[in-house]
C-alpha cells in the first residue's frame, strides 16, 4: 500500500480524499494555488505547497508543478480527483513516466473513452447501444448540414473532449445546426484545447441515467448500481439519486449489463461511470466518465462501499475488496449539490464571504464540503461549495430527509442554491420520480419558479 498521496485538486474532494486516506494511515500531500491559502484541504492534509497564481491555469493545470512537489515530497501515487486534470491522459502518462502512480484508468483507457466520438465507435463495435449519429468528427459546415439531413432534426453538436455541458449545442433547422456548429466548436476549443465536434440525433425529454463500476488489474469489473441524473439545468446536475425512481429492473438489468460490457470493452481499471440516455424500455450510450463523480456519495450510501478507498486499493495492485454477487443495494439516496449561485438572478456566480455557516445534521444526513463561517469563496473556480447527501430506507423517507435537511443547513453572506433546491423536491413530478432533464427548464418557462420563489418571500417577511 503507498505511504504518501499527492492530491492534484481543491475543494470538497480533496477533502474527502483527505479523509480515506487517514483512515488507510496514508499521508497527504496537497497542492494550492494563492486563492486557495487558506481552504481547508491545506488545513487538514499533512503537507501543503502552494503551486501559482489563483487562475487554473497557472495552477492546478500546471503539470511540471505538480510533478515537482510530487517527486520532492517523495509521494507513491497521485489522486486527480474530478475536474482540472483528472481526465487528462498526458498526465497520467507522466505521472507513469516519473514512477508515480496515477490513481485512475491508463493513458491509453483514458483517450479511448475521452474521446467522445472514438467513445462512440468503440461501444458500437462491443455490442452497446448508441445515439444514432456520425461516425466520425465533423470537420465542416456541408459535412454538419449532410448529416444532421441524414438523422432529421432536431440534432445535438457535441464536443469530443471535455464534459460539463460545454461545446453541446442543439438544432432545430439548418440555420441553428451552422451557427452551433460554429458556437460549439469556438467553446470546446477554449474550454477543452480542442474544437472537434460529433453530431448525434437529439433524443427528446429523455432521463440521465449514469452507472457506476469498479474494475481492478486481475480482470475484475463490478457494478454499483445506477444514479438518477436528470435534474439538470443547461446540463450542470443539480440534484442525484441511488437508485432511479422510475426505470424497471428489466430495464436496470440490461443497463448493468451494457456498462459492464463497455469497461471491458477497454480493459477498464479504477471508478468510472458509463452515462446513458434512456428513453421509454431503449437506452443509448452517451460518454464515460473516466474518473471518480461528484455525484459518487449516493452510490457510497446505497451500497456501503468507499469508492475513493477502492481506487487507492486498485491503483496500489489489489484486487477489489468485494465481488459482484457480494453487492447489495439498499435503501435510497439524494444529493443536493450546493453551489454559491442566485436562484433569484438567472443563477450568476455568487463569489464573497461566508458570514455564517451551519451544515445539518441527524440520521442518515452526510455534508461534504471544504468551507467554514469566515471563508472566502473565490470567483476562479466551480461555485459549488458543498454536497448534501441524505439515506433512507425508503425514497419517501429519503426525501423527507432531504427537505429536512435543507431546511436546517444555514448559509449566510452569500445567495446559495438551497431555496432552490427545496423547490424543486417539492414538485409533483420529483415526488412522484416522473422527472425527466428537461424538468428545470419547463418549471422556469413555466413562471413556476417565479410563482413559488414570491410565496416564499412573502412568507419570509
Amino acid at each position: 500500500m503507498f505511504n504518501k498521496i499527492l492530491i492534484a485538486n481543491r475543494g470538497e474532494i480533496a477533502v474527502r480524499i483527505i479523509r480515506t486516506c487517514r483512515e488507510m494511515g496514508i499521508k497527504t500531500v496537497v497542492v494550492y494555488s494563492q486563492a486557495d491559502e487558506d481552504s481547508l484541504p491545506v488545513r487538514l492534509a499533512d503537507e501543503a505547497v502552494c503551486i501559482g497564481p489563483a487562475p487554473a491555469t497557472q495552477s492546478y493545470l500546471m503539470i511540471e508543478r505538480i510533478i515537482s512537489v510530487a517527486e520532492i515530497g517523495d509521494v507513491d501515487a497521485i489522486h486527480p480527483g474530478y475536474g482540472f486534470l483528472s481526465e487528462n491522459p498526458q498526465f497520467a502518462q507522466i505521472c507513469k513516466d516519473c514512477k508515480i502512480e496515477f490513481i485512475g484508468p491508463t493513458a491509453e483507457q483514458m483517450s479511448a473513452m475521452g474521446d467522445k466520438a472514438s467513445a462512440r465507435e468503440t461501444m458500437r463495435k462491443a455490442g452497446v447501444p448508441v445515439t444514432p449519429g456520425s461516425n466520425n468528427v465533423v470537420l465542416s459546415e456541408d459535412a454538419a448540414l449532410e448529416e444532421a439531413h441524414k438523422l432529421g432534426y432536431p440534432v445535438i453538436i457535441k464536443a469530443t473532449a471535455g464534459g460539463g455541458g460545454r461545446g453541446m449545442r442543439v438544432a432545430h433547422n439548418d440555420a441553428s445546426l451552422i451557427q452551433g456548429f460554429h458556437a460549439a466548436m469556438t467553446e470546446a476549443e477554449r474550454a477543452f484545447g480542442n474544437g472537434d465536434v460529433y453530431i448525434e440525433k437529439f433524443i427528446e425529454n429523455p432521463k440521465h441515467i449514469e452507472v457506476q463500476i469498479i474494475a481492478d488489474k486481475f480482470g475484475n469489473v463490478v457494478c454499483l448500481g445506477e444514479r438518477d441524473c436528470s435534474l439538470q439545468r443547461r446540463h450542470q446536475k443539480l440534484i442525484e439519486e441511488s437508485p432511479s425512481p422510475s426505470i424497471s429492473p428489466a430495464l436496470r438489468k440490461k443497463l448493468y449489463e451494457a456498462a459492464i460490457k463497455a469497461a471491458k470493452a477497454v480493459g477498464y481499471t479504477s471508478a468510472g461511470t458509463i452515462e446513458f440516455l434512456v428513453s421509454g424500455n431503449n437506452f443509448y450510450f452517451m460518454e464515460m466518465n473516466t474518473r471518480v463523480q461528484v455525484e459518487h456519495t449516493v452510490t457510497e450510501m446505497v451500497s456501503g462501499l468507499d469508492i475513493i478507498r477502492e481506487q487507492i486499493r486498485i491503483a496500489a495492485g489489489e484486487r477489489l475488496s468485494v465481488q459482484q454477487k457480494q453487492i447489495a443495494l439498499r435503501g435510497c439516496a439524494i444529493e443536493c449539490r450546493i453551489n454559491a449561485e442566485n436562484p433569484y438572478c438567472n443563477f450568476a456566480p455568487s463569489p464573497g464571504t461566508l458570514t455564517f455557516y451551519s451544515a445539518p445534521g441527524g440520521p442518515g444526513v452526510r455534508v461534504d464540503s471544504h468551507v467554514y463561517a469566515g471563508y472566502r469563496i473565490p470567483p476562479h473556480y466551480d461555485s459549488m461549495i458543498s454536497k448534501l447527501i441524505v439515506y433512507a430506507a425508503t425514497r419517501e423517507e429519503a426525501v423527507a430527509r432531504c427537505r429536512r435537511a435543507l431546511d436546517e443547513y444555514l448559509i449566510e453572506g452569500v445567495p446559495t442554491t438551497i431555496p432552490f433546491e427545496h423547490f424543486l423536491i417539492e414538485t409533483p413530478e420529483f415526488m412522484s420520480g416522473n422527472y425527466d432533464t428537461t424538468l428545470i427548464e419547463r418549471l422556469m418557462k413555466g413562471g413556476y419558479f417565479e410563482q413559488q420563489t414570491a410565496i416564499r418571500k412573502e412568507l419570509a417577511k
